[in-house]
């Protein structure tokens, strides 16, 4: 069981190749695919994949399944907001979050995750709100918890990760197109 967390997360719907081909043990593994009728199969290949490359897995959603493929934790989206969660230190799972304000980063620290993807950072087409520089760093720095960025972080502003109080970053489009 690892201890440390990586500095930067993929966001996974599929299996891709690509990805593990780059041997940076620094990359965290997030399968998120909620629809896929043969969602365990693929998880099974990306957990395989993940362990070859010493990459940390962390699945969306079901607890069941990040047990059954020994995944090193659990992904909670913004949109759940139960409390089933509270039990799984006791099985070293790790429990990582999404949060877009205050008052779910609160609700993510009452479900006992000790760290919370804030978006979006930068624009991105599926929301006109987004939290900007100055907004993520005051959300950052007031609340006692590893944030991550997540959200429009593309080639042309990654550099401004740099300007944020934040433990790393997460990414879904940049990582599509280039490992």
């Amino acid at each position: 069981m690892h201890k440390y967390l990586p500095n930067i997360f993929i966001f996974l719907d599929q299996y891709n190749n690509r990805i593990f081909e780059k041997k940076n043990l620094n990359i965290g593994i997030i399968y998120r695919n909620y629809n896929e009728k043969k969602r365990e199969n693929e998880l099974i290949e990306i957990a395989k994949a993940c362990k070859k490359n010493r990459y940390q897995l962390f699945v969306s959603n079901d607890v069941k399944l990040a047990i059954k493929v020994k995944a090193d934790g659990i992904y909670i989206p913004s949109f759940n907001k139960t409390k089933n969660f509270l039990n799984l230190e006791k099985k070293n799972i790790m429990i990582l979050g999404s949060a877009h304000n205050q008052k779910e980063i609160h609700n993510k620290m009452s479900q006992n995750c000790i760290a919370v993807f804030l978006s979006p950072l930068f624009y991105v087409r599926k929301s006109n709100k987004f939290l900007g520089l100055h907004k993520f760093n005051y959300l950052a720095y007031s609340n006692k918890i590893n944030i991550f960025a997540l959200g429009g972080i593309s080639q042309n502003n990654i550099q401004k990760l740099k300007l944020l109080h934040t433990k790393g970053f997460g990414g879904i489009r940049i990582f599509k197109k280039k490992p």
